[in-house]
């Protein structure tokens, strides 16, 4: 009896790590256009070409964002609509992408249930080597962001945007992407909320494609 419960604790872990696979992403392909420009930023992450960004999910993960709707707080984009940030498309072609006004923005993702969400994967301008400035990520299940919002990214290094200080890095926008982990677990939620502060080039905020992986809750 003692040989059978050894054998099941051993195994635990084992059985858990077959519960995941890895997230698949379908990316655009690469579109930067006219002359690089040196990006500075003193939280900016050390470029790592070639780098692959994996990440393992519980099988049955899926794309809880796509076609959801979408709310801001700049309520008349400059360029764009605020249904392509869901729509699927993550080209950087000339209206594949919402334009919002200058300096601290947001996006919301109302995903219609609360859900347990493992990971996001964003996709801000990317055919021009550019950083995006005070990207902060909450998820709650207040509308309002009011009560028990939970903060998954915060790269604002001086609370410049007024949200506290982040220990997450800036990071430079490619066809690629970038991936946010939710917290160990995941965490549990009905709306998503994404903020920037303007980018290196200039002082308005880009949205092309939110991706938000998980599962509803039961």
């Amino acid at each position: 009896m003692k040989k059978s419960v050894l054998f099941l604790l051993l195994a635990l872990p084992a059985l858990h790590a077959q519960d995941k696979i890895p997230l698949k992403i379908q990316f655009p392909p690469p579109q930067l256009v006219g002359t690089p420009v040196q990006v500075k930023l003193p939280n900016l992450e050390k470029a790592d070409l070639g780098k692959k960004q994996e990440f393992m999910v519980p099988a049955g993960t899926v794309n809880l964002a796509l076609k959801k709707p979408v709310t801001s707080s700049d309520s008349e984009p400059l360029l764009g609509s605020l249904d392509l940030i869901t729509d699927g498309d993550k080209a950087a072609d000339e209206g594949c992408f919402v334009e919002l006004g200058p300096n601290k923005q947001w996006v919301q993702i109302d995903l219609g249930a609360k859900s347990d969400i493992y990971a996001l994967w964003v996709w801000h301008f990317h055919s021009q080597a550019r950083a995006y400035k005070d990207v902060i990520v909450q998820v709650s299940d207040d509308a309002d962001f009011i009560d028990g919002v939970e903060t998954v990214f915060n790269n604002d290094d001086d609370n410049s945007s007024g949200m506290g200080v982040g220990k997450d890095f800036a990071y430079i926008e490619t066809n690629e992407g970038h991936l946010i982990p939710a917290k160990e677990g995941g965490v549990r939620g009905r709306y998503v909320r994404l903020y920037s502060a303007g980018n290196t080039t200039n002082a308005l905020n880009h949205y092309i494609e939110v991706e938000v992986y998980g599962k509803p809750t039961p």
